[in-house]
């Protein structure tokens, strides 16, 4: 695909930032996510892309735009067909809330190389490039933080894991507790939280417990880009989620399977983009300042080259059609 897709990306995950930082602190999750979702609907058709969205906000009948299975990009002769995971708004409650840690994200691959996740939870264990073959989903809480510490070369009271701060993970904590390393809790951004294990300055080396196989996807695909590793299984709990999987042509044995990082994302060309909203340890928020100026920071990566950008751009709302139509809509 052409490298210069990468850059398009940012633009999109911009875009969606942007108008969905409007909404930061004011208690209002759903404006917050819609007004990604239009940002990013929006700034695709300007992506030379033939895109499917395989991650998306919902299904058809139950999301405006960006569901799963729309068709999205420019569409032109020349266009890539591509399979395209968005999560406009990751963390739609710390935006309401004004919390840190919101992003804009999208990861893109060559038709048939992101696993079609339906939309139900997924046990989840991630680490960066230095733990890569380490890990293993079925093993121990504690063999599993053992060999990671073996791996980065620290005591395991110097390991730091990331989990989910929700009631399903009360044993997991414990666990981990009992075993000697360091929690850092955190309470919504699941890709975010992935991510944090591939950049050594975040100070976390690895993320355990259950969240959305959605995100398990987006997650897989940043990893991918950066040397790092995820293995999953989905957590189906219901009838309801289990029809949603056999929707996806999904049999009993891809529901029991551990996915591999390249059963969630294989191939060696995937994009990944994501634009901070509120700020977070790996992306500064999004900065309005005077005479409709805003800052964004975002960052891109690509899997063939394994190149990784950081992109801090300078936006005049005001001499951007698009932006100045979201603006408008967004207040």
């Amino acid at each position: 695909m052409d490298r210069n897709l990468a850059i398009s990306l940012v633009r999109v995950t911009e875009t969606a930032a942007l108008a969905s930082a409007k909404y930061m602190g004011r208690g209002d999750k759903i404006s917050a996510d819609q007004a990604a979702v239009d940002g990013m609907r929006a700034a695709f058709e300007m992506v030379n892309v033939k895109g499917t969205v395989v991650i998306g906000e919902g299904e058809k009948d139950k999301a405006p735009m960006l569901y799963i299975g729309e068709k999205i990009g420019a569409s032109n002769e020349d266009s890539y067909e591509v399979d395209i995971a968005v999560d406009p708004l990751d963390g739609t409650t710390l935006v309401a809330k004004g919390l840190p840690n919101a992003i804009a994200v999208i990861a893109m691959a060559p038709k048939g190389c992101l696993l079609h996740a339906p939309d139900t939870y997924m046990k989840k264990i991630a680490v960066g490039p230095k733990a890569t073959g380490c890990i293993d989903l079925e093993a121990s809480v504690e063999d599993n933080i053992k060999a990671v510490a073996k791996a980065l070369n620290k005591n395991i009271s110097d390991l730091t894991i990331i989990v989910q701060d929700r009631p399903r993970h009360y044993e997991l904590i414990q666990e981990i507790r009992r075993v000697g390393a360091r929690i850092k809790l955190f309470s919504e951004g699941d890709v975010a939280a992935c991510i944090a294990t591939a950049f050594e300055n975040t100070g976390v080396d690895m993320l355990m417990g259950i969240g959305g196989a959605p995100e398990g996807v987006l997650a897989a695909a940043a990893l991918k880009c950066m040397g790092g590793e995820i293995q999953g299984k989905l957590n189906v709990r219901s009838d309801e989620e289990l029809e949603r999987c056999r929707d996806l042509n999904l049999t009993d044995e891809d529901i029991n399977k551990v996915l591999k990082l390249d059963d969630l994302a294989r191939g060696n060309d995937i994009f990944f983009s994501a634009t901070g909203i509120s700020d977070g340890e790996l992306l500064k928020g999004v900065i309005y300042q005077e005479n409709n100026m805003a800052i964004t920071e975002s960052i891109v990566m690509r899997s063939k080259t394994g190149t990784l950008r950081f992109v801090k751009a300078y936006h005049k709302l005001d001499k951007n059609d698009l932006l100045t139509r979201l603006m408008s809509k967004h207040k």
